[in-house]
């Protein structure tokens, strides 16, 4: 015998999870995977505040490496008007000074 619910069951989860892939995957222009970042403004990135604007990511790099041995989180962005070192909000004074000395 054929328990029919089960059957049901077991046939909708596989057309929701199929749904829920397409909508994934379902190629460039509607995928949520494989859209490409694209850089914004200094404030577009929520809670992280710039502190500086190097001239070079190498520039940026050697810095965030240094604020990083210092224990402050940091990331360098690739922003609409070039790279851009980031922190936390409560962080950016210690950040300030480290970079100023």
């Amino acid at each position: 015998m054929v328990d029919w619910k089960s059957l049901v069951i077991s046939v909708l989860v596989v057309g929701v999870l199929a749904v829920i892939l397409v909508w994934a995957y379902g190629g460039r222009s509607r995928s949520v995977v494989e859209r490409r970042p694209s850089a914004g403004a200094e404030d577009d990135y929520g809670l992280l505040v710039s502190i500086a604007s190097p001239g070079t990511f190498i520039e940026g790099e050697v810095a965030r490496q240094r604020l990083e041995a210092s224990g402050i989180r940091t990331s360098l962005v690739s922003t609409a008007e070039g790279p851009r070192l980031m922190v936390f909000r409560e962080d950016e004074p210690a950040a300030r000074r480290l970079l100023a000395g």
